[in-house]
């Protein structure tokens, strides 16, 4: 047991403040149409501003934070490649992927894959999806929690999934299955507030008192290994980045499948007032993309300093917690779970809205609206179970969620970029090449994790991008043209100079980022 009266003391009243805040401003208390609200606010109106913090505010979780200074720890910087390369990503998704979606009043990824394909596309998607969310997020969500409590307060990981998972649950149902815009608004500022304080304390720890700078030195000074973008074919941590590969091939699938197919992220783009408004959001927010590595990566390369070699690097974020005085470990400590239980929440919340509105409703329209509130928990709670179940005994063969995370993910990233690149930009495209591009990505990829396991996940995810492509293409010219709801004609690509000498300004830093880190 690692925390102090102080810290106990500080956990006690941010748990209160937290639950305050959420009782406060949930307006007219809680109702069955909290687990169905709009997914976007009704009106465009959102601020370039605040789509950028906002857009960031969804993006960072706990499990990201301990999840990727985990990898940091194992492999060294070049983990900082899936925040950098996402800046670039999001610059292309704001310029080309946005004002399509803007122009044809598209809300929701579900209702574009309606409109441009049919139903059948939007309900295999969405089980998918809701697999994918609770085999992949849901579990890998528990584990890495489980290791926070586990480190800080001596419990087993079994007993730590298991009080992790009641909370979440209880949280979830208390708010709705959704945590409110407030509550998100106070933990994910505290989240990337103990992120910095960790990362601080680190770099004063290994300068012994002389300063970040220096500090930041010893590091580089010291593990040389761990300063390199680009890993070579006989780094034992290749098989997760692979060199060039990453650089110039599958991480561009990852991160257009993230940010411009992913309906958590891109709801927060669709509630701008108009196309500019969001692409000086979206550029704001890939300037901060570049400097997440700070929150999410430094803290892990510190821990490869100042720690012992580890069995398992997911342990290395909670041990060097341990490190912090008594308060600042209560701060960071009720900061990374209580962020870790909101990240639960909104899971969930999606898991309940995907069921009932992109599957029953469009399979059973007149279904009531009781039955669909009935069903959208259930179902919520049973993947909460599923994850609890499995993330021991599965997690714990892993060296690094993180990479369980990517690797698992990967196995629909495939389809569903080929499906939303070809709706966007090809007529032609319809319903049955769809399909087929979203069987080629679970099958291809589950055939080369079963048979072809030594080659490395990101080059299984380019070559089975290119199947789907394949398949899409195919199946689309060889049956009937569909009808689509999406019309691309008419859109304007051009963007703002000042738009266009930001992006240019994001190209020359992640160059430069590369060079020095090569």
């Amino acid at each position: 047991m690692h925390l102090r009266l102080f810290d106990i003391i500080v956990i006690i009243f941010y748990a209160v403040l937290v639950l305050a805040v959420a009782h406060l401003f949930q307006r007219g208390g809680r109702t069955d149409d909290d687990d169905f609200d709009e997914r976007i606010p009704k009106h465009r109106a959102l601020p370039w501003w605040a789509i950028g913090t906002s857009l960031i505010a969804a993006n960072i979780s706990a499990e990201q934070i301990i999840g990727m200074s985990a990898a940091a720890y194992a492999l060294g910087i070049g983990i900082a490649g899936y925040e950098w390369l996402a800046a670039f990503a999001i610059v292309v998704i704001a310029k080309y992927f946005l004002p399509i979606f803007l122009k044809n009043q598209v809300s929701t990824m579900p209702q574009f894959l309606r409109l441009r394909y049919g139903a059948r596309t939007q309900v295999t998607l969405a089980l998918f999806w809701i697999a994918l969310y609770t085999l992949v997020s849901l579990t890998a969500t528990m584990w890495l929690g489980a290791n926070a409590v586990h480190a800080v307060t001596g419990l087993s990981l079994t007993m730590s999934v298991v009080l992790l998972g009641l909370v979440a649950g209880n949280y979830a149902l208390y708010v709705g299955l959704k945590a409110t815009h407030f509550t998100d608004v106070v933990q994910v500022g505290m989240l990337v507030l103990s992120g910095l304080v960790m990362a601080m304390f680190a770099l004063e720890q290994i300068s012994a008192g002389r300063g970040l700078a220096a500090g930041f030195t010893a590091l580089t000074t010291g593990l040389p290994g761990h300063f390199h973008m680009i890993l070579q074919p006989d780094n034992p941590y290749y098989k997760y980045l692979p060199g060039l590969t990453a650089l110039f091939g599958s991480m561009w699938i990852i991160q257009f499948s993230y940010w411009g197919c992913n309906q958590y992220i891109v709801q927060r783009a669709l509630a701008a007032s108009s196309v500019r408004e969001v692409q000086r959001g979206m550029i704001l927010a890939a300037f901060l993309k570049l400097l997440m590595p700070l929150i999410v990566v430094l803290p892990g390369l510190a821990a490869a300093y100042l720690l012992p070699p580890l069995s398992r690097a997911d342990a290395a974020y909670p041990l060097l917690m341990n490190m912090l005085p008594p308060g600042l470990l209560g701060f960071v400590f009720v900061a990374l779970v209580a962020a870790i239980i909101a990240s639960t929440g909104s899971t969930l919340s999606s898991i309940a809205k995907i069921i009932t509105n992109d599957v029953v409703q469009v399979l059973y329209p007149k279904v009531s609206r009781r039955l669909l509130v009935i069903l959208g928990r259930f179902t919520a709670i049973a993947a909460l179970i599923v994850a609890m179940a499995l993330a021991v005994p599965l997690l714990s063969r892993w060296d690094q969620a993180f990479q369980y995370i990517q690797e698992y993910t990967a196995f629909l990233s495939p389809g569903v970029v080929v499906i939303f690149a070809l709706g966007l930009f090809w007529p032609r495209a319809n319903e049955t090449g769809a399909l087929l591009a979203a069987a080629a990505s679970v099958l291809g990829s589950g055939f080369y994790a079963l048979f072809l396991p030594h080659i490395p996940f990101m080059v299984r995810t380019g070559q089975v991008f290119l199947l789907c492509l394949a398949f899409a293409i195919g199946g689309s010219l060889l049956t009937k043209r569909g009808q689509s709801g999406i019309d691309p004609s008419g859109v304007d690509f051009k963007t703002e100079p000042s738009y266009n000498a930001a992006a240019g300004l994001i190209v020359l830093c992640l160059a430069g980022l590369y060079w020095y880190f090569w």
